[in-house]
């Protein structure tokens, strides 16, 4: 990487104006080494008026130029790196089309419509030298090195044996005519994607990245066309014996609890996604509370977005790639597409590709 990448606050193009992108506009000006320079809508006026908005919230050192396409935005040499919030079924395009371009890839989760196409992005990202990485925040809290020891063998727990989680939120009542989110066309996975995909992601980190054998998946409610979740429950069932399981919902009240079983202890988080506290690890060990500091990070009162914007720009500043976040994406991909499986199979149980 040239030394003036390294210098200078990595740039970043929005490949889309959806409206999870505010919270990341405010999450790349929080972190001190990220701004947005460009915003891209097949409405050029939709674009600036994104800008506009944000831009009077949470200004950018200077006002960042408003696309009319996203071909536009990929070419601007004021680009380092392309958000991208479009939805499932188009983001395989333009993860490839961005990392030709050279520009460095944050995409949200679930990351393609398959492992299979991931897998084709992810080598489109290597290949052309960009780093890609899914936008699961709370991978970048740093409350995960307090969690980890006592999860590990010879912590509190003992060796852990079950990890249960649940994700949900109650849409509104138009949301199955109005939210793209029952669209299967756009977002075949509905809430195992936009959801589960965090229970998985969760899961597979408290197992030490270990896949499972085979899982079972169930849905309990689905759009009109009966293969996009609305409702959704599965089941990972590992060959050393251990199991988690997980819900994950549109339909139910806000919840984001995760709860891991030892042999000899438990512990819970009731904010595993959206961590409450960005300074400190507050969990329920043995049903008791514990607040455990954590590290200084050099950003303090910071979310977990922000630090996720501060680690990428850092990480694209050392000039080498980080080949666990994409290896985390699929591996999260390869489990969610055997899931989905397994319920579209009426919860046959589904082998998990090694």
């Amino acid at each position: 990487m040239n030394a003036s990448v390294a210098d200078r606050p990595l740039r970043w193009g929005f490949l889309s104006t959806a409206r999870i992108g505010g919270k990341n506009w405010r999450a790349a000006l929080a972190s001190g080494r990220n701004v947005v320079t460009a915003v891209a809508s097949r409405d050029r006026a939709r674009a600036a008026a994104f800008i506009a908005e944000h831009q009077t919230a949470a200004p950018m050192p200077q006002t960042p130029h408003a696309c009319g396409s996203y071909e536009e935005l990929i070419s601007r040499p004021d680009v380092d790196a392309v958000y991208l919030p479009l939805p499932t079924a188009l983001r395989g395009e333009w993860i490839v089309k961005a990392a030709q371009a050279g520009k460095h890839v944050l995409c949200e989760k679930p990351c393609a419509v398959d492992a299979t196409q991931l897998a084709a992005q992810i080598d489109a990202c290597a290949r052309h030298g960009v780093q890609f990485l899914d936008g699961v925040m709370f991978m970048h809290h740093p409350r995960l090195a307090v969690l980890r020891p006592l999860l590990s063998a010879g912590g509190p727990l003992g060796d852990l044996r079950r990890v249960q989680s649940h994700f949900s939120f109650a849409g509104a009542p138009d949301f199955a005519t109005a939210n793209i989110r029952a669209q299967a066309a756009l977002e075949p996975a509905g809430c195992l994607g936009d959801l589960g995909w965090y229970n998985l992601r969760f899961t597979l980190w408290a197992f030490d990245w270990r896949l499972p054998a085979c899982v079972t998946g169930l849905i309990h409610s689905a759009a009109a066309d009966g293969t996009v979740p609305f409702e959704f429950s599965g089941e990972l069932l590992y060959s050393s014996g251990v199991s988690a399981g997980f819900y994950c919902s549109f339909r139910s009240p806000a919840q984001q609890w995760a709860h891991c079983s030892g042999t000899q202890g438990s512990l819970r988080l009731d904010d595993f996604v959206h961590a409450k506290d960005p300074e400190a690890a507050r969990y329920l060990l043995d049903g008791r509370e514990v607040v455990t500091p954590c590290a200084a990070d050099g950003l303090p009162g910071a979310g977990h977005d922000a630090r996720m914007f501060r680690n990428f720009a850092a990480q694209v500043a050392s000039g080498t790639l980080n080949a666990e976040w994409p290896r985390w994406a699929l591996l999260t991909q390869r489990v969610m597409d055997a899931c989905h499986r397994s319920a579209l199979a009426g919860g046959a149980p589904v082998a998990v590709e090694a």
